[in-house]
């Protein structure tokens, strides 16, 4: 990754974010357990993105752009949630905020 594209995926993770207001503890644990599920999801399209990747590499011997874009805004998503799962963020990740 270049620097360029190390700033820019940076600023998709800690740039600004609207803040909403805090739920109730009993809905961030709905919340949690829902995003928790998705991030499951998300390690087995990753696991398949991988796969199909390296396939195209095989072939083709370079990369494919929409693929590899794909993965960095999937690991985007992930790294979202990961922050309102570990309660460093209040902003919950798509499908509740727009997908940056």
């Amino acid at each position: 990754m270049t620097g360029d594209d190390d700033d820019r995926y940076q600023g998709r993770i800690h740039g600004e974010q609207f803040e909403t207001e805090e739920d109730s503890i009993g809905m961030r644990l709905i919340y949690m357990i829902l995003i928790a599920i998705m991030i499951s999801l998300a390690q087995t399209v990753l696991g398949i993105a991988t796969i199909i990747q390296f396939v195209i590499l095989l072939i083709n011997k370079q990369p494919n752009e929409r693929l590899a874009d794909f993965g960095t805004d999937l690991g985007v998503w992930v790294a979202k949630a990961a922050r309102y799962q570990t309660a460093a963020s209040n902003v919950k990740p798509w499908p509740w905020t727009e997908l940056d």
